[in-house]
């Protein structure tokens, strides 16, 4: 099993999660968070002032997939969570140990 990690714009979330939910990706969780990459930020004017925004709000979606639905989940985060701008964000991926469903006590697989 593996975890994804993916640092996405929050307006992206719902095409995201409609097109895991259609390759049977049972959960997600998300995670509010201010970050930058490459860009380091942007300016925005309000009310004529220009305020230099250096931590862009994002989302981070992690979930716990299969090995052989990860590269399924992953190229459907890129391909529903891309624009082609600077800004769309990364996705991670770890190794996932030992899962269990702490209502039932399944484990693994099971606990997905």
């Amino acid at each position: 099993m593996k975890l994804i990690k993916a640092v996405i714009n929050p307006y992206k979330l719902d095409d995201v999660r409609e097109a895991l939910i259609d390759i049977g990706v049972n959960g997600v969780t998300i995670t509010e968070v201010k970050g930058y990459g490459r860009q380091k930020g942007h300016t925005e004017i309000y009310r004529g002032t220009e305020y230099e925004i250096h931590f862009v709000p994002k989302l981070m979606l992690e979930t716990v997939v299969p090995q052989d639905k990860l590269e399924d989940a992953m190229s459907i985060i890129v391909a529903h969570a891309k624009t082609g701008k600077p800004g769309d964000g990364k996705i991670f991926t770890f190794p996932v140990e030992k899962t269990v469903r702490i209502r039932t006590g399944e484990s693994d697989q099971d606990a997905l």
